[in-house]
């Protein structure tokens, strides 16, 4: 996969690695943006079943 998506990209090496990087930040910010906060909703980690002893 990372080697189809290296052929994708356009331009000479540092481009590509530029590219990338731009990539993975946009990925990481829609992550952290809409992602985890939608698998919090549904995972509350409030509610524990460990109890005190």
């Amino acid at each position: 996969m990372y080697g189809a998506l290296w052929r994708v990209l356009p331009g000479p090496v540092w481009l590509r690695i530029i590219l990338v990087l731009i990539l993975a930040a946009a990925v990481v910010f829609a992550l952290f943006t809409w992602v985890f906060p939608l698998v919090d909703a549904y995972l509350n980690p409030i509610d524990v079943t460990v109890g005190d002893q």
